[in-house]
């Protein structure tokens, strides 16, 4: 099943020791950075900007990364944290219908939180270094998966009818349209309130385009 390989952390060498400060200071590298990545592209991005814009001098950003790839990794690497202590949240509610729509809720609800985030991950992880994109890529199928096994879950309950690769296409499929709301924010927000959208792409995910015409179909 999807996600079950475990990935091995990526690197970011620091030459500060202590973990809150070393937290703090690179929670502003990654908002400083994002701005700048969404403005002007990875690339024409230099490490002095970021530091400018994280508020400290370019010799306090070496203190805490090596690269500019660095900040990169460490952007993405904070999406699947924060989606991932999100979910773990629902371990009681694993085998539900119930706990399935909470998940896709709170993933959804992620994705709205950290819509710059998201953009520029997909925009720029081209960029990384080999053994980093690696481990974001895996970190990538370990969000399918944990999607996955909560889908398998409601097929065995008998909550809904799914085969194990219909659960594995089921779960990337979560993946790519909650991502939706980041990458068509332009149109989509002008429509539909964040609710509206997590209500509708749920049924549409669950039950179909159809809807509400199969609901009563899915077990």
């Amino acid at each position: 099943m999807t996600g079950k390989k475990t990935s091995v952390r990526h690197e970011v060498k620091s030459s500060v020791k202590d973990e809150s400060l070393i937290e703090k200071r690179r929670d502003q590298m990654i908002r400083g950075a994002v701005k700048l990545f969404r403005e002007k592209g990875f690339h024409r991005t230099t490490t002095r900007e970021i530091a400018k814009e994280a508020g400290f001098s370019i010799g306090t950003l070496y203190e805490y990364i090596r690269t500019k790839e660095d900040v990169l990794y460490l952007v993405c690497d904070r999406i699947y944290e924060e989606v991932n202590d999100r979910l773990s949240q629902l371990a009681e509610k694993q085998g539900t219908l119930e706990g399935l729509k909470d998940a896709i809720r709170l993933y959804i609800e992620t994705i709205d939180e950290m819509d710059d985030e998201f953009t520029v991950m997909y925009q720029e992880t081209k960029s990384l270094p080999k053994t980093a994109l690696s481990y974001v890529l895996e970190k990538e199928l370990e969000m399918a998966g944990m999607f996955e096994r909560m889908l398998a879950g409601c097929s065995e309950a008998g909550e809904i009818r799914l085969s194990e690769k219909e659960a594995r296409l089921g779960a990337h499929h979560i993946i790519v349209q909650g991502q939706m709301w980041a990458f068509r924010r332009w149109t989509l927000r002008k429509q539909f309130t964040l609710g509206e959208f997590i209500d509708m792409l749920t049924d549409q995910l669950l039950y179909g385009v159809a809807g509400r015409l199969q609901k009563g179909e899915a077990k």
